[in-house]
């Protein structure tokens, strides 16, 4: 991933910090903007230790932990986040509202270690918008992975976050339960690869990517 400093959306005065997380190694982010006292984390995965203590070691106070989706490794740690920074308010998609708490809908019943976590607190929709660290971020519903996957894309800061849609060089699984890989596909199509071919996309495993870089040699979906 880029330093902040090289980033392009270092140029709308926006750090974006990464944390792989857990045995799944699961990208986790944190949004803030430099010398301000807030920031928003994208995703809570397993073992998110590191992602607590650099908040802590920065002194923010986190407005909102936004998902990009609710499997295991995506919503375990979300306890211990609560825990460290209580009333943080917990957003997700509306057709995984059931989801944090309900192991057999998030899959970590079948994987034998069932996760139950707090929230949400609100629904997310397609097309919505949020400001965060000062900047518009919209809401892309991109089911297919899972049913309520979401992307957040902030087109001042060049970036979006895809969750376990779009890797570099893959896309996300499309053999769990609730999955659909048409589904998957035209949602990559019709709202990520219409974005900004320069678009650095931050998966939720992985290296970063552009969209540009996905349209021309992604062997799962062809732009």
């Amino acid at each position: 991933m880029p330093t902040n400093d090289q980033a392009p959306w270092a140029r709308a005065g926006l750090a974006i910090d990464a944390f792989a997380l857990g045995p799944y190694e699961t990208n986790c982010y944190v949004l803030r903007r430099p010398g301000s006292p807030e920031c928003w984390i994208f995703d809570a995965g397993f073992d998110p230790d590191d992602l607590i203590g650099h908040v802590r070691a920065l002194g923010l106070k986190p407005k909102a932990l936004l998902l990009t989706h609710a499997h295991p490794d995506h919503i375990a740690g979300i306890g211990a986040v609560l825990a460290a920074f209580p009333g943080t308010p917990v957003l997700i998609h509306r057709d995984e509202e059931r989801w944090l708490t309900e192991p057999e809908l998030n899959l970590s019943a079948f994987m034998g270690v069932p996760v139950s976590a707090p929230g949400p607190d609100a629904l997310l929709d397609h097309g919505q918008v949020l400001r965060l660290a000062g900047l518009d971020w919209t809401v892309l519903h991109v089911p297919g992975h899972s049913p309520g996957g979401c992307a957040f894309h902030c087109p001042q800061a060049h970036v979006t976050i895809s969750g376990d849609a779009l890797f570099a060089g893959s896309i996300g699984r499309t053999d769990f339960p609730g999955s659909n890989f048409e589904t998957l596909e035209r949602s990559i199509r019709t709202r990520l690869y219409t974005l900004p071919p320069d678009t650095v996309v931050l998966p939720g495993h992985g290296p970063p990517t552009t969209v540009a870089r996905e349209r021309a040699g992604n062997p799962f979906v062809r732009g």
